[in-house]
């Protein structure tokens, strides 16, 4: 396992379409996405805590007139990714390795358009809130990056964080839920995710669980 994931390392150390720390756009892309990266002024969309990108190799391929960057500390998972969107020739597709709560690091004001968590860890202990990628302070992170009128959507089997973030959402100064369902396969709601499914959504709903879901919009 050591050995895979130090192959995994080396390899995304090599791929250009990795931003991680010691490459020279690590320093440089906030704020600059477009213009050091993808060469082009199309729409940002990043998935957070992206785990080896299903969603944004998914969405890649699906809507080649975005952007797309999945972001995740894992440098294995980030390596799968990225070997993928290679292999499927995404130059839409980039991915960055690094913790979500430093974001503001790489990310400039009004820099994406849409924001997606698919079955982030919902993080159950109170000790724990901290660590809940919607919490408060999480979401005023995101408020800062999104342009006026962007969207944020969260993709999740866990009821807690279903109804947890409903709540901060409602709370929030700059959000505006515009919709939600506790069933999202069994709603009008389901074409938005354009069939992408991640493997472990596959698992949660093979074992019965509901796979909720909540769009909100940055006013």
């Amino acid at each position: 396992m050591a050995r895979r994931k130090l192959h995994h390392y080396r390899f995304s150390e090599q791929a250009e379409n990795v931003v991680q720390a010691g490459k020279p756009l690590y320093s440089e892309i906030k704020g600059n996405w477009n213009k050091l990266y993808f060469n082009n002024e199309s729409p940002i969309v990043a998935e957070l805590a992206c785990g080896k990108g299903e969603y944004t190799i998914g969405l890649g391929k699906k809507f080649p007139d975005k952007n797309f960057i999945g972001v995740d500390i894992k440098g294995d998972r980030i390596a799968r990714g990225s070997a993928l969107a290679t292999e499927q020739n995404l130059s839409n597709v980039a991915f960055l390795r690094a913790g979500i709560q430093y974001s503001e690091e790489f990310f400039g004001e009004g820099e994406l358009s849409e924001i997606w968590l698919i079955h982030p860890d919902p993080q159950v202990r109170d000790r724990n809130e901290k660590y809940r990628l919607t919490n408060p302070s999480f979401l005023a992170k995101y408020a800062a990056f999104l342009k006026e009128g962007g969207m944020f959507f969260l993709k999740t089997d866990s009821d807690f964080l279903y109804e947890y973030t409903l709540q901060t959402l409602a709370e929030a100064p700059n959000f505006r839920i515009v919709e939600h369902t506790y069933d999202l396969y069994q709603s009008h709601l389901l074409d938005e995710h354009h069939g992408v499914r991640t493997h472990y959504e596959g698992i949660f709903t093979a074992k019965g669980y509901t796979i909720k879901y909540i769009k909100a919009e940055l006013v």
